[in-house]
């Protein structure tokens, strides 16, 4: 998987472009099947979403290699869970047209925090 690294920027880097893109095509896998095959049996937007998910964990698995080079555990979860949500809101604002809810920016200081604290030591 040395194909995804990027030499020329730090590991940090490289580690949340990586897992930003994981975490949009995760997205994509878990919840565009509400919308693009509604009409079709669960199993077949299971098996669809699978693939998807698949592209996902081509560049998870990357992500958590690179940066575990200068992370914890702990830390790559953290910041994995904070990525998800930067990702989802858009997301479900632009696929979906959900409208921006303010317990959107409450959740995201919460994650925030939670950032912090696994980082401040």
């Amino acid at each position: 998987m040395d194909w995804l690294r990027l030499p020329m920027l730090p590991p940090l880097v490289q580690t949340i472009l990586l897992l930003v893109c994981s975490t949009t095509v995760m997205t994509y896998a878990w919840y565009a099947h509400l919308r693009t095959l509604a009409d079709r049996p669960w199993w077949f937007a299971a098996l669809l979403s699978w693939l998807v998910a698949l592209v996902e964990y081509m560049l998870l698995i990357p992500a958590n290699r690179i940066g575990h080079t200068e992370l914890s555990i702990a830390q790559l979860k953290i910041l994995t869970e904070a990525i998800s949500l930067t990702t989802f809101i858009p997301f479900v604002m632009v696929y979906f047209g959900q409208p921006l809810k303010l317990d959107y920016l409450w959740a995201a200081l919460c994650i925030l925090g939670a950032v912090y604290f696994i980082f401040r030591s």
